[in-house]
């Protein structure tokens, strides 16, 4: 078996791609940063092969390279988990930053989603797995594009289930919807949680575990189980105040 991982060279990435490691799965981790890669190679061991690839992937000519140079090896598991976010009013925040991340967070996603479903579908098999995040329920005042492309994420995976649920297909798309994660996605948005994180190797080990017993959506934690069934029954206006208020707590 074998599993790609993008974003694996810290948080929930490095984790997931550690325990799919004692699962047996060869790897091809994927990331910016080779030294932090090639920490996590080294943490891994020599129990399953590991690949490491080198690519930013709001480069989106080098997302589709990524493709070309890895199609040929019958990858049974995608990660798409590579994300950041950018902190701050919508009209302060800088155009170029959000525009890398709406490729990362988004197009990044879409593209590898697309092209390795392709591929799963006429094997019919195969798994996604997609980082989104317990933003991805509601608006998100002064992370706004970050919540953004987190429900594009998370919309996207579930309509994709259904149209392979009609097709009668046996390859699984899943999302992972996360509430605050210990990770370096705080240092590089430059905001500090206001609540209490999970640590990314208990998110990992519960995404996985869900993720092959058929989990459709994913949401580790108690509390965010509680906001998502919550927030259905508030006026959208009303959680937007809660959440620029909580937002607000996030400045270091």
């Amino acid at each position: 078996m074998k599993a790609m991982v993008t974003g694996a060279s810290s948080g929930i990435g490095r984790d997931i791609a550690i325990n799919l490691a004692k699962l047996d799965y060869d790897l091809i981790l994927v990331g910016r940063n080779r030294e932090a890669l090639e920490s996590v190679k080294v943490t891994i061991g020599d129990k399953v092969k590991v690949k490491i690839v080198v690519v930013d992937l709001s480069n989106l000519q080098k997302v589709k390279e990524l493709y070309v140079l890895t199609r040929n090896d019958d990858i049974d598991l995608l990660v798409n988990n590579a994300g950041f976010g950018v902190f701050g009013e919508f009209i302060s925040t800088d155009i170029n930053t959000e525009l890398n991340m709406l490729d990362v967070n988004i197009s990044a996603v879409h593209m590898l989603t697309k092209f390795y479903l392709k591929d799963m579908v006429k094997k019919d098999k195969g798994i996604i797995l997609n980082v989104a995040s317990s933003a991805s329920f509601m608006a998100g005042p002064l992370l706004s594009s970050y919540y953004a492309t987190k429900s594009y994420v998370y919309r996207l995976s579930l309509a994709i289930n259904e149209e392979l649920r009609r097709r009668k297909s046996k390859v699984q798309i899943s999302v992972l919807c996360p509430g605050p994660v210990d990770t370096n996605f705080n240092n590089r948005a430059g905001v500090s949680f206001g609540v209490k994180a999970l640590s990314s190797s208990y998110v990992a080990k519960y995404a996985l575990t869900k993720l092959f017993s058929g989990k459709t959506v994913i949401i580790p934690g108690f509390k965010m189980k509680i906001v998502k069934f919550g927030v259905r029954f508030l006026p959208d206006k009303f959680v937007a105040r809660l959440t620029y208020n909580i937002q607000k707590k996030k400045v270091k």
